[in-house]
């Protein structure tokens, strides 16, 4: 049985998708037991990469950060798209949400520990070409959960959401890394922490 809580987004997001008959009209919605799920994976992830990585505790605390602010301009990348009408999700702008949304995105920050890696590697233009990587990946990953998960909401059609969608990865992918940077410093400012497994 589903919790009050849980309950209670789904019947408004029912309500709210139902009212955008162009983009789509199915029932459901994002459910705090998927966020859930979805957190608690990110968080392995997380602590995989940060141990594989080497961060240091200061290098970890930018790539969070920088998630953090992702999260928040992600938000505002979700409620412009459905003004003009690009795509319609299903979400419950509600406090208790909306913090478990953002604890998942800050989980995110391995994206960042990442970006961190490549750019101490190769540079500007690894970074570079992970934002490339990004915008080509970005609109097939994205309609792939929509379909795997069409109560979460829908696109409209044509070409316009394919490019946001691009454009939004990249956006973040600046955003987040230069929030990191601005926090933890450059790429090589820092040394390699050391990893757990070797010797004291």
């Amino acid at each position: 049985m589903a919790s009050p809580v849980q309950g209670s987004y789904c019947e408004r997001g029912q309500v709210e998708l139902g009212t955008v008959g162009e983009i789509g009209s199915e029932g459901g919605c994002l459910t705090t037991h998927q966020l859930y799920l979805f957190n608690g994976l990110y968080l392995a992830v997380l602590a995989v990469v940060t141990v594989l990585t080497r961060a240091t505790v200061k290098r970890f605390a930018g790539a969070l950060a920088g998630a953090v602010v992702d999260g928040v301009a992600l938000l505002g990348i979700v409620a412009l798209g459905e003004q003009v009408k690009w795509w319609h999700f299903v979400i419950a702008w509600e406090p208790y949400f909306l913090t478990l949304f953002l604890i998942g995105c800050a989980l995110g920050a391995f994206v960042f520990l990442l970006t961190w890696r490549i750019s101490r590697r190769f540079g500007w233009r690894g970074l570079v070409a992970a934002l490339i990587f990004a915008a080509l990946i970005g609109p097939p990953r994205d309609y792939w959960y929509m379909a795997r998960f069409p109560e979460w909401g829908a696109y409209a059609p044509g070409i316009s959401p394919v490019l946001a969608i691009s454009a939004a990865y990249v956006l973040l992918g600046i955003l987040g890394h230069g929030v990191m940077r601005l926090v933890a410093g450059p790429a090589s400012a820092d040394q390699l922490a050391r990893p757990p497994w070797s010797a004291s």
